[in-house]
């Protein structure tokens, strides 16, 4: 099963990077252009709570649903799809305090593709690069909205 990686240092308190992934508008702030999200059903993030969104590229849409587990307000939660354009997704989001005000995030990614020609497009919409190019941009909006002077 392919996996990705990635760590990177937030210049804010562990504090506040758990409270930017519990707002409602969180996944949106970190869904990089092209790509647009429209959230469907959202449960306030907890143990087992669920997420419902139609992710676009353009003309093309996509029905996900994620369940979340392993939640931890201070430490973070793992996101598995239920639903979704792959046959597996599970994504840990894990936080680590360090000194001076500073926060690790560590994003690991496990998943599987569909089978088939039809889903084809997972292959290349979720190739490893193009998720580098998502967690980069993820990193970025992260600290734009966290380290603002």
């Amino acid at each position: 099963m392919p996996e990705f990686r990635t760590r990177y240092l937030v210049g804010a308190p562990l504090s506040a990077v758990a409270e930017f992934h519990w707002r409602e508008d969180a996944l949106a702030c970190l869904t990089p252009p092209p790509l647009r999200l429209e959230v469907l059903q959202r449960e306030p993030l907890a143990e087992g709570s669920r997420l419902r969104f139609r992710l676009r590229l353009g003309p093309v849409a996509v029905m996900w649903e994620a369940r979340h587990v392993d939640v931890d307000p201070q430490r973070g939660f793992t996101d598995e799809q239920v639903e979704g354009p792959l046959l597996t997704w599970r994504h840990r989001h894990a936080f680590f305090p360090l000194v001076g005000d500073y926060t690790l995030v560590e994003e690991e990614v496990r998943y599987a593709y569909k089978p088939g020609w039809r889903h084809g497009w997972t292959r290349v919409v979720f190739s490893p690069l193009a998720l580098r190019f998502l967690f980069a941009y993820r990193r970025w909006a992260l600290r734009r909205a966290l380290e603002r002077a």
